[in-house]
């Protein structure tokens, strides 16, 4: 599979100056952990899964999870075990089609080996499980029973642990909370692929919700938690994890308070006013700020709830000409020594050993989304995905 491997191949060509690289289920942790994009989340209970994890795979999704915990009630959990294992067996019959990365979210650590074990064979087609409201004290079981149905499964399992709990959020425990999450998840680092943060639950322990005007980094009680996650844990120092970016609520709004959040002129110039009015209808503009904050600080792909959110996830995270130019630059061997330049679109300034751990970050984003032509923006890479 690769992003954007649903747009026909001559409208890639003329969006990208390097195109996305192929990767499977069984690429690099590291290439995965990239690659992930906008994970699409759907309750395991839903009776034509395998339907919906084929569709979207054709609409470019290239990671979903099929939820257990909380997108279920607690009555439904039996049932949605049954379905989640049905609808795996009709999934391993299908072909012609790159199926996603597929994770599983339990709820308990024993529910890890059960499912390995009742999936039989279409155990291949699954890449891991999502391990809720993680802690030292809470995960560490999780991880032990993904190391044991591993083993007996034959089949790379990976876990993505979801940083959520209301110990993490309050200030008099976060550093403690912070230190013990790193303490497992290194012992486990190789089958780590990523760790996702949940905001919805964050802002449940305060009473708050933000609206489809505010991003996550307005509500300053979750922006400090989000900033203390990326501190301890997504350094560029080699001992970081990818840190993925929290779910965003809206798909259509009635009504709103502020002004529209994208400018006019990127989508004038291009004659996509169209486009920009769907967007500021289904709340996209708020989306994509929130996207745009989620890269800045250091965040890497997105938790979705709709299908609608992928494509600006991606879209988003296509490396510009420019970005690639300088990361290249920074990263060229004779550069080794150091030093400052003028980037080759004479408007900024590279500083080589500063800027170095972003370059190869860059060019690991680069990899897995590509790389878009010199006149091509995020406005040409929406309404090619929308349009396609």
């Amino acid at each position: 599979m690769h992003h954007f491997g649903h747009i026909a191949l001559e409208v890639r060509k003329r969006l990208f100056y390097r195109e996305p690289c192929a990767f499977t289920a069984d690429s690099p942790a590291r290439l995965l952990s990239a690659a992930l994009g906008a994970t699409l989340y759907s309750p395991a209970t839903r009776p034509r899964l395998a339907d919906d994890v084929v569709k979207q795979a054709g609409r470019g999704v290239v990671s979903m999870v099929l939820c257990l915990e909380d997108s279920i009630s607690d009555a439904d959990v039996a049932a949605g075990e049954a379905n989640l294992v049905s609808q795996f067996a009709e999934l391993d019959g299908v072909t012609g089609v790159e199926l996603p990365l597929v994770f599983v979210r339990v709820r308990t650590p024993e529910q890890i080996p059960d499912l390995v074990r009742r999936l039989g064979p279409a155990v291949r087609l699954l890449s891991g499980f999502v391990l809720p409201k993680f802690t030292e004290e809470r995960g560490m079981p999780f991880l032990e029973a993904l190391t044991d149905a591993e083993a007996t499964s034959g089949r790379r399992l990976f876990a993505m642990p979801v940083l959520e709990s209301p110990e993490l959020l309050y200030r008099e425990s976060r550093v403690e909370v912070l230190e013990g999450i790193f303490r497992s998840v290194d012992k486990y680092r190789d089958r780590v692929l990523a760790l996702r943060l949940g905001v919805t639950d964050f802002c449940s322990s305060y009473g708050l919700r933000r609206g489809p005007d505010m991003t996550a980094y307005d509500i300053q009680v979750v922006a400090s938690v989000i900033a203390d996650v990326v501190n301890m844990l997504a350094r560029a120092d080699g001992t970081g994890f990818t840190v993925t970016g929290p779910v965003w609520e809206y798909f259509r709004v009635q009504e709103r308070m502020f002004k529209p959040q994208l400018r006019q002129s990127p989508f004038l110039e291009v004659q996509a006013v169209a486009l920009r009015e769907k967007l500021i209808k289904h709340s996209m503009d708020g989306l994509l700020r929130e996207i745009s904050l989620d890269q800045a600080n250091g965040l890497l792909g997105k938790t979705c709830i709709h299908p609608s959110h992928v494509l600006p996830v991606h879209a988003l995270s296509v490396v510009s000409h420019e970005e690639y130019s300088d990361a290249q630059d920074i990263l060229r061997p004779e550069r080794g020594g150091g030093g400052v330049m003028r980037s080759a679109y004479t408007n900024k300034m590279n500083e080589v050993k500063p800027h170095r751990a972003w370059a190869e970050r860059t060019l690991l984003r680069a990899e897995v989304f590509g790389v878009a032509n010199e006149d091509i923006g995020f406005v040409e890479l929406l309404a090619a995905g929308l349009t396609k």
